[in-house]
């Protein structure tokens, strides 16, 4: 059976991709990272991608500054590259619809909150954190879910708990919850692809 072919898509510094990079590298992970895709074109997380022999592309507002032009490029990067299975890992931007259709519960998202709490339109990064801290919540953590037409709306595959301590800040429980994201997305995407199967030849 072939390789299960991803595309993680980014928008940053691209930490989760690391992770998916060193559990490849080790064995742990048995896929094809088959490209990695930025709105963003200063996004470390393409410098990741190039040091690790990865395809990396920018589609954004500046090389494609019609909705439709980005729609279609993204469309076609990922047809092109055969992918099985989309990975949203810090992609601060939405999907449209033409792309949640074609990859229908073949796209997945990682929230550094517990879903239905804190997420939604307006929360990523820093935000998320913050707002949990504000709201005085005892406990958080990490969510991975399947990608809809909503905004964090999608069937959830699992969650982890972590503790918010009185001490926390926001940029402490960020580093915490990140240290999760990263262990959730390698074993969510073990699970994933044991019952998945790559549909192309590598």
């Amino acid at each position: 059976m072939s390789k299960v072919r991803i595309a993680v898509l980014i928008s940053g510094g691209g930490t989760n991709l690391q992770s998916i990079i060193d559990a490849v590298d080790s064995g742990e992970l048995d896929l094809q990272i088959a490209c990695v895709v930025s709105n963003r074109k200063e996004a470390f997380g393409l410098k990741r991608a190039e040091n690790a022999g990865i395809p990396a592309y920018y589609v954004g507002k500046g090389n494609y500054p019609e909705d439709q032009e980005r729609e279609t490029a993204l469309l076609n990067l990922l047809e092109k590259k055969k992918i099985d299975l989309i990975v949203l890992a810090g992609y601060l931007n939405i999907l449209p619809s033409s792309v949640i259709g074609a990859y229908k519960d073949r796209i997945i998202n990682i929230h550094p909150s517990l879903i239905p709490r804190h997420c939604g339109k307006g929360f990523y990064g820093m935000k998320v954190h913050e707002s949990v801290i504000s709201s005085g919540d005892a406990v958080t953590g990490v969510t991975i879910h399947y990608v809809d037409e909503g905004v964090d709306t999608g069937k959830v595959i699992e969650r982890v708990e972590i503790p918010v301590f009185e001490s926390d800040m926001a940029e402490s429980l960020s580093k915490r919850v990140l240290v999760i994201e990263h262990e959730l997305l390698v074993r969510v995407l073990k699970d994933l692809i044991e019952n998945f199967g790559g549909r192309y030849e590598s």
